[in-house]
C-alpha cells in the first residue's frame, strides 16, 4: 500500500490547481512531520499544552452491570475536552515549521474548531473557522469559545448548511490562499496526505491505551470500539492493534433507523465515490444526512475505514440517535462521567457486544465529553 492509496480507496481526486500545494505539504510532511526533532516538540506539546497521556478508565459499575471488562480512553480529559487537541497540534506545528501564518478549518460539532482556534493562539497564526450554521445554532458555546481565542467563525449557509459545506467552503479558501494558508483538516479525510498525517497525530492514543491495557491486566483486550464520523478517533486507537488478534467495531450515526432515509452511516450504508479530494465510502443522494451528534454528521468517510470494511478489518454498526442518547445516559449515571453524544455511539455499540456476550474485554474510546450536547441532552431528558 503506497502513501495515499488504501486497497484502492483515498487518493487525490483535486483540482489541478491544488496538486502543487498538496504535494509541497506532503514533502514537508514526509521530510519534517516525521523527523526526530518535530516529534519530540510534538511529544512536549502533547504533554504540557494538552495533556497527555490520558488515563485508562476501567469502568466497574457498567463491567459489573454487563458482565464484561469495559475499559475507556479517556481522550475527554483533553485540554479541550477531546481527542481533537492530538492532530491541531500536530498540523498548526508543521504550518509554523513551513512559515505558514494562517490556518483554516472546517468544524461540526465545534471541537475540531475549538483545538484549530487553541492550536492557532499558541503558535501565533491568524485562524478562521467554517462551521455550517445549523452545527453552529446547536453548538453555541463551542462558536463562542473559537471566538474568545481569536478565531474568526464563518456560518456557512449554503446546501444543507452542515459539516460537509463547511468542508467545501474552506477547501474553496485554501485554494485561493495555498501560499499563507494551511488547511487544518480535521480528520482521516481527504486528499492525501491528510488521512496518512492525521491517523499518525492520532495514533498516539492506541500507542498510550496498548500499553496500559498491558501494565494494567497483562492483556490486550479482545475488542476496540469507536465511533466513526470522519473517523479519526477510530484510526487513532485501531493503528496501534490493527496487527493483533483483536476485534475493531466502528459505531456510525445511525440516525432514525436503519429503515430511515435520514441517517449518517456510509460505511453501513453507503457506496464508493469520489467526495473532497477522496475515494472512500459515501452516503446516497437520496439520504438526509443526519445525526444528533453534529460531529458525525458527514456524508463520507475516511478511506482507511473504507478498506477496513473492504477487507473484513472491522465491523461497522449504524447506532441510532435513541440508541446514543439511551448510552450517553447511563454512562453518565453509572460512572458520573458524562460522555459527548459522538462517544455516545461507540458506548452504545460497546454495550450491545457485551450485552451479546461476544467479548470478555472491550476498549472505548472516550473521544469527547459531553459539555458541548447539554442542550441537545436536555432537550430529550425529563430530568
Amino acid at each position: 500500500m503506497s502513501d495515499g492509496d488504501f486497497e484502492g480507496y483515498g487518493g487525490r481526486h483535486v483540482p489541478e490547481p491544488l496538486e502543487e500545494p498538496l504535494d509541497r505539504l506532503a514533502a514537508a510532511y514526509d521530510e519534517v512531520g516525521r523527523s526526530e526533532q518535530f516529534q519530540a516538540k510534538f511529544r512536549d506539546h502533547l504533554e504540557e499544552y494538552a495533556g497527555r497521556p490520558t488515563p485508562l478508565y476501567h469502568a466497574r459499575n457498567l463491567s459489573e452491570r454487563y458482565d464484561a471488562e469495559i475499559y475507556l480512553k479517556r481522550e475527554d480529559l483533553l485540554h479541550g475536552g477531546a481527542h481533537k487537541i492530538n492532530n491541531t497540534l500536530g498540523q498548526a506545528l508543521l504550518a509554523s515549521e513551513a512559515g505558514k501564518d494562517r490556518l483554516i478549518a472546517e468544524t461540526g460539532a465545534g471541537q475540531h474548531g475549538v483545538a484549530t482556534a487553541m492550536a492557532g493562539a499558541l503558535f501565533d497564526l491568524d485562524t478562521e473557522i467554517y462551521m455550517g450554521k445549523k452545527d453552529a445554532e446547536r453548538q453555541k458555546m463551542n462558536v463562542f469559545r473559537m471566538r474568545l481565542m481569536g478565531a474568526e467563525v464563518n456560518e456557512v449557509t449554503r446546501g444543507g448548511a452542515g459539516l460537509a459545506d463547511a468542508v467545501d467552503a474552506a477547501l474553496e479558501d485554501f485554494g485561493g490562499n495555498v501560499e499563507d494558508t494551511h488547511y487544518l483538516v480535521g480528520s482521516v479525510v481527504g486528499p492525501d496526505p491528510f488521512p496518512r498525517m492525521v491517523r499518525d497525530f492520532q495514533s498516539v492514543i492506541g500507542e498510550e491505551a496498548r500499553e496500559q491495557m498491558l501494565d494494567r491486566t497483562g492483556e490486550l483486550p479482545d475488542a476496540a470500539v469507536a465511533c466513526v464520523g470522519g473517523g479519526s478517533n477510530a484510526i487513532g486507537l485501531f493503528h496501534a492493534f490493527r496487527d493483533d488478534d483483536i476485534a475493531f467495531y466502528g459505531a456510525e450515526g445511525g440516525g432514525e433507523g436503519p429503515d430511515s432515509d435520514r441517517h449518517a452511516a456510509p460505511l453501513a450504508a453507503g457506496e464508493d465515490d469520489v467526495i473532497h479530494g477522496m475515494k472512500t465510502r459515501v452516503i446516497g443522494e437520496d439520504v438526509d444526512v443526519h445525526s444528533v451528534s453534529a460531529g458525525l454528521d458527514y456524508p463520507g468517510v475516511g478511506p482507511e475505514h473504507a478498506m477496513f470494511r473492504a477487507v473484513g478489518r472491522c465491523e461497522y454498526a449504524a447506532v441510532t440517535d435513541d440508541e446514543a442518547l439511551a448510552a450517553f445516559r447511563e454512562l453518565s449515571e453509572a460512572e458520573g462521567v458524562i460522555p459527548a453524544l459522538e462517544s455516545s455511539h461507540g458506548v452504545a455499540r460497546a454495550l450491545q457486544l457485551a450485552e451479546d456476550g461476544e467479548h470478555d474485554t472491550i476498549l472505548v474510546n472516550l473521544s469527547g465529553r459531553g459539555d458541548k450536547d447539554m442542550e441537545t441532552a436536555a432537550a430529550k431528558f425529563d430530568l
